[in-house]
């Protein structure tokens, strides 16, 4: 441990309030912080560096759980660090979003009675920005109600003029690589929004859908396929067996009419097909699957594009002009017509895609547009977890991270939108192709236009812990800051986000990887560990349990849950619980200024310590060696239980109570414990900063008179440690606990003085006699005493009278009552779980419920039979 640098006492005005008002306090708290500076990072300093990026909230975004979660998992470890001495970043901004931001801004025309195309491209993007400046980023005062200690002046967006620069950057050198193509493949499309999408914004369902089989051909050459989406047929191109299917060898290389077409298709073999599914031959429509556009490309098949981006078929016909899901109850009904429909299955359900933002479902499609090759990229981004530059945690997430990056797929960028970076590729009237970078003018004339899309979010959000410090100009922040320390983010975007961050880290900044540490949370749910989702109802808004319980309750219920990798259960009563813990801290704390607890000159010497202020500076010690291993090893809940049961077991429970006696006592033993109570809630208080951040600045400025805890020096392990006061003290707890059990069970009121014989002689225990006395309700034994129980504890022996405080007799006949209750629900529960007809029928669960039946009556009759034994004879 530290000494305190401050060494006033606190000023008489800064007195407690009798209650935690964490509404008056938080938000004056959190913007005296900010107006200080304690969260801006400088560039010059000599400090050793601890960057952290904020994974960047959408612009049209507001704080949800999953934030909160996050945030506070990130703000602890910052905090932390800032006060160990680092020159800590915690880097904020936000993303542009281009597609939930269009959409917004989009929703707004329409309420006007205009779409986007009625403004015109530029006056549309304008009206984004304008939308921004005015709507947009509320996310980022919410965070100041959590208390995220991020550096305001550094705030970043993906669209501003520094990280623009970076995009339009780093896409000009993967183009010159030739690490940048454009190219017809299929894609993510969704007919709403009118782009192209990524995967992570593809939504996985079970819907109720329908599967079609269906013969195509005559006679000897007919053969049966199954859909369930039957308007893609018309595309069909092919016909996909198996080369050693045997059923259909005969069928392969020849042509087969394809029904309600004009058109022959050739059945191929094709290795891709399951001869065990369905009837082990598949339809080939390579414009409409990416599954078939690869299986058209390994045999040369042509590629048919029957709907446009709208979803509308487009092949001339009966079926032009319809919806998809119009024209697919069209085709069947035709196909049922010609006699070709073989079965038929309604409701089929199955996985469907669907725009996360729209819920319109996704229509693989095959289109012109621009692709990242991922090959190397990914390779390096491999490499580096497993040369260890780059470590995950928890480990056990490495393969997933691998099997994901070394099977990548190249990356679709192109994204059919206005708002967003737009691809900086210009093309001429005699097909030329001109990529240009920053500062470089475009080409200009007649028939020369730049691309009209605009580029995927996830390629400026991958730039960010390095764009954010200024790159591709070589600045000090990027020389100080860069890599980033430790990456905190959920694994459901280790393949999204971390891969490209990873990808464009090493190939930007000359193979240096952008973190050190990827460390992986779970996902935040229910109390019954269900997903949250407004459909279910059991969607929360963070604000409102800050707005009830305060910020702080809401952070150490999430950090209290976080274990690595792990989803998170959270429910309303675990907030109140923290809640309560904070009141804790504040009633402790507030009792302890009331009775002395000071911070002022070093700590008493070891000789002058009692057996209880030695018992708690030991555990102290034991306490910030265990926290700090478990912060570096991201163990959040560990840490934050190990120092919940510290702080209110041991030092408001224990240490507080026992001191009590001590206090009374006065002297100069009181003066040795007010300075030891002093220097533990000191450092309990620091421990607890990074977690519950203003409930400990209140108080920890109150008892030390200090600036402010934020700058506070962290705790270290002096490596004092007492294992025979830790013993002594456990002896004594034993002591104290089992009386107290002791006279619950016989009924006694916890205010009810009973007189009693201390034998203590001899043992650890006797310098505590006016202790346990004063604990327990003790009084002096008496010339009349009569020891009617007694209880052999620790070594010791206390000896209790309570013929005046129990009616024996009738107790005892209370007790026996039970007792035969007791054994009579074991008997029935034994004889029920003896019956095998009753087990061979019985469901699982009621068998379990005897069982769990039988285990409370043996643990009844064995609580019951101890307190007959220990109540006198009547």
């Amino acid at each position: 441990m530290t000494e305190n640098a401050q060494q006033q006492p606190p000023a008489p005005d800064t007195e407690l309030p009798t209650q935690y008002a964490p509404a008056d306090v938080e938000g004056p708290l959190y913007e005296r912080w900010v107006e200080r500076g304690y969260f801006e990072a400088d560039a010059k300093s000599e400090k050793p560096p601890y960057t952290v990026v904020i994974p960047p909230p959408n612009v049209t975004g507001s704080l949800h759980l999953g934030h909160a979660f996050e945030h506070t998992l990130i703000d602890a470890l910052t905090r932390r660090k800032r006060m160990q001495g680092y020159e800590t970043l915690w880097q904020p901004g936000m993303d542009h979003a281009g597609i939930a931001t269009q959409n917004v801004v989009e929703r707004e025309l329409g309420k006007e009675g205009k779409s986007r195309h009625d403004l015109g491209r530029e006056a549309f993007v304008e009206r984004v920005w304008k939308w921004k400046g005015e709507s947009g980023g509320q996310i980022s005062g919410q965070m100041r109600r959590l208390g995220d200690g991020v550096d305001w002046s550094r705030e970043r967006f993906t669209m501003d003029e520094g990280l623009s620069q970076a995009v339009q950057t780093i896409f000009k050198r993967l183009y010159d690589d030739e690490l940048i193509y454009r190219a017809e493949r299929i894609i993510n499309w969704c007919p709403r929004c009118l782009t192209a999408i990524s995967d992570i914004e593809v939504e996985y369902q079970d819907d109720d859908g329908e599967l079609v089989s269906m013969k195509y051909g005559e006679g000897d050459d007919a053969i049966v396929v199954a859909t369930t989406r039957a308007e893609t047929m018309l595309g069909d191109t092919a016909v996909a067996v198996h080369p050693e299917d045997e059923r259909y060898k005969h069928l392969v290389g020849k042509l087969i009419k394809l029904p309600l077409t004009d058109r022959s298709i050739p059945v191929v073999a094709d290795a891709h097909v399951d001869p065990e599914f369905g009837t082990g031959a598949v339809k080939v429509t390579p414009a409409h699957d990416p599954n078939d556009f690869e299986i058209g490309q390994r045999h040369d098949l042509p590629s048919i594009t029957v709907m446009d981006e709208h979803a509308v078929i487009t092949v001339h016909g009966p079926f032009q002009g319809m919806d998809r899901l119009e024209a697919r109850s069209a085709i069947v009904a035709a196909l049922r017509a010609e006699g070709r429909i073989v079965a038929e299955k309604r409701p089929y359900v199955h996985s469907v895609g669907h725009c996360s933002r729209c819920k319109t479902t996704i229509e693989p499609r095959l289109s012109m547009q621009w692709w990242v090759k991922v090959g190397p990229l990914a390779k390096a981004a491999g490499d580096a977890v497993r040369d260890g530059k780059v470590k995950i945690h928890p480990q056990e997430m490495e393969k997933r991270y691998f099997d994901w990056v070394d099977n990548l797929h190249d990356w679709c960028i192109s994204r059919q939108l206005w708002w967003g970076h737009r691809i900086p590729v210009w093309y001429g009237p005699e097909g030329e192709v001109v990529c240009v970078g920053p500062g470089e003018q475009p080409p200009a004339g007649e028939g020369w236009h730049q691309d009209t899309d605009v580029l995927d979010t996830w390629f400026s959000s991958g730039l960010w812990p390095f764009s954010t410090l200024g790159w591709p100009e070589q600045t000090e922040s990027l020389a100080k800051f860069y890599p980033n320390s430790v990456l905190v983010t959920g694994y459901d975007i280790l393949f999204f986000w971390v891969a490209r961050m990873m990808m464009f880290g090493l190939y930007a900044m000359d193979g240096t990887p952008p973190f050190h540490t990827i460390a992986l949370h779970g996902m935040v749910r229910d109390q019954f560990g269900k997903k949250m989702s407004k459909s279910f109802g059991n969607a929360v808004n963070p604000l409102d349990w800050m707005d009830k319980y305060g910020s702080d309750a809401l952070r150490f219920t999430l950090a209290r849950g976080a274990n690595p990798g792990v989803d998170v259960p959270i429910g309303e009563d675990w907030v109140q619980g923290s809640r309560n813990f904070a009141n804790k801290i504040w009633n402790a704390t507030r009792f302890a200024l009331m009775n002395g607890a000071t911070v002022e000159g070093p700590l008493p010497e070891a000789s002058k310590l009692s057996a209880t202020d030695r018992w708690i500076l030991s555990r102290l010690n034991s306490v910030v060696a265990e926290v700090d291993a478990l912060y570096e090893d991201f163990q959040f809940a560990k840490l934050s239980d190990a120092l919940f049961h510290f702080a209110w077991d041991e030092v408001f429970d224990w240490y507080v109570e026992l001191s009590k006696t001590v206090f009374q006592a006065g002297g100069e033993q009181a003066e040795v414990s007010k300075r030891v109570l002093g220097e533990v809630l000191d450092v309990t208080l620091k421990l607890l900063h990074p977690v519950v951040p203003f409930v400990t600045e209140t108080l920890w400025t109150t008892l030390t008179g200090g600036e402010s805890i934020v700058i506070a020096e962290w705790p270290t392990d002096s490596g004092f440690r007492d294992a025979a006061a830790e013993q002594e003290i456990s002896a004594l707890q034993s002591v104290i606990t089992e009386v107290r059990r002791f006279r619950a069970d016989q009924g006694l009121q916890p205010g009810q003085r009973v007189p009693a014989r201390l034998t203590l002689d001899g043992t650890a225990l006797a310098p505590h006699e006016a202790a346990i006395r004063q604990l327990l309700r003790l009084q002096p034994e008496g010339d009349s005493f009569t020891a009617t129980a007694t209880l052999p504890i620790a070594g010791a022996e206390v000896a209790l009278d309570l013929s005046g405080t129990i009616d024996v007799a009738a107790e005892r006949k209370r007790l026996a009552k039970d007792l035969a209750a007791a054994q009579k629900e074991r008997q029935q529960a034994e004889a029920k779980l003896g019956n095998e007809a009753f087990l061979a029928k019985a469901p699982d669960h009621v068998v379990e419920k005897i069982r769990t039946r039988l285990t409370k009556a043996d643990e009844d009759i064995s609580r019951i039979e101890s307190q007959l034994a220990k109540l006198p004879e009547a």
